[in-house]
């Protein structure tokens, strides 16, 4: 299939190559030229703007996956692609919008026949070799149309077992990528992750911390122990019952670097945290864990532990992000294209 990329940064870019290795056409553009002309040497179609990726788009109906960060960016460029397209084409945000935003986006578009699709994209800057997780909203008909990219992109079912019972369910799922429901639940679907994802690091945070300060002078001296944090990661990787993904990343960053000196503990929200616990209030449903995840972060921009630098550690080694480099509020600064 021929799609549009637009925002070539961690993720889009490297979404437009795992694209193009599944033999799919890839329509890139980025406000930057630098990595417009390397997915170009890739073998992909640089765009120098959006008006000319829509006309380079020659396979109809047209579809655009925007890849872009949340908030301001992201309305405009989607604002943008209303005026340009026509109606059956299909706009696709991947990024982490909110999902009321996206319903608010696809009835407006939907007044032009135009299709929006809302998608969760999870995998960072390791989805081009694993694949992507993707939790997909909007109207069946788009999904169904663009299943060979929701595939291509998706992980597939690799070694992981199958579960017992879902003989008769939908295997998209088990290829990891779902149709959750009309536009916006994709991103709620996602958002909640997000949510769940800061519960599971401040579980790790925590639990390391406790560990780490187990030879503090302020405990007897027959109770002091000095563990070796890396030894107690790896070994938790290997048939434990808490052992994960996030449990890997950490491991990676304490074997190369076991007292964590590289980090300084101060790590940031990208906004999904907050929306859950808005939602948890809207829905009267009670999170403890994710709340107090999300108000450990805000702590820890004060002051830091080594819980915290493992927190951030984790963050660096599945996103890429790097500590202070993005906005106190999610929603304050709008980011560059090549930001994501």
């Amino acid at each position: 299939m021929q799609i549009g990329i637009i925002g070539l940064g961690r993720m889009g870019g490297n979404i437009s190559r795992r694209l193009m290795k599944a033999g799919h056409h890839c329509v890139v553009f980025d406000t930057n030229a630098k990595p417009r002309e390397a997915l170009a040497q890739d073998g992909a179609t640089a765009a120098a703007s959006l008006v000319e990726m829509v006309k380079v788009l020659e396979t109809k109906p047209r579809t655009l996956w925007v890849m872009l960060p949340a908030g301001p960016i992201t309305e405009e460029t989607v604002e943008l692609l209303g005026g340009l397209l026509e109606a059956g084409d299909i706009v696709i945000d991947g990024g982490n919008s909110f999902y009321k935003d996206d319903i608010r986006r696809a009835k407006k578009l939907a007044q032009k026949n135009i299709r929006y699709i809302d998608c969760g994209t999870s995998g960072g800057v390791w989805g081009i070799d694993r694949g992507y997780c993707m939790m997909i909203g909007g109207p069946k008909d788009a999904v169904e149309h663009l299943d060979p990219i929701f595939a291509a992109l998706a992980p597939g079912l690799g070694d992981i077992p199958r579960t017992p019972g879902r003989e008769n369910s939908d295997p998209r799922a088990e290829r990891g990528y779902i149709h959750a429901g009309p536009s916006g639940a994709g991103h709620f679907v996602k958002m909640v992750h997000n949510g769940i994802e800061y519960g599971l690091m401040q579980a790790y945070a925590e639990g390391f911390d406790i560990l780490r300060n187990k030879d503090s002078a302020d405990l007897p001296q027959d109770e002091r122990f000095t563990l070796n944090m890396p030894d107690i990661a790896e070994v938790w990787r290997r048939g434990s019952v808490i052992s994960s993904w996030l449990l890997d990343l950490g491991a990676t960053a304490l074997a190369k670097d076991p007292l964590l000196e590289k980090f300084s503990g101060f790590v940031q929200d990208s906004g999904e945290g907050r929306w859950t616990i808005e939602a948890a209030i809207e829905e009267a449903v009670p999170a403890d864990v994710l709340s107090t995840a999300l108000f450990a972060r805000f702590r820890s921009r004060r002051e830091h532990t080594f819980g915290e630098k493992m927190l951030s550690a984790m963050r660096f080694g599945f996103g890429g992000h790097v500590e202070g480099s993005e906005p106190i509020d999610p929603q304050t600064k709008p980011a560059r294209d090549g930001e994501r």
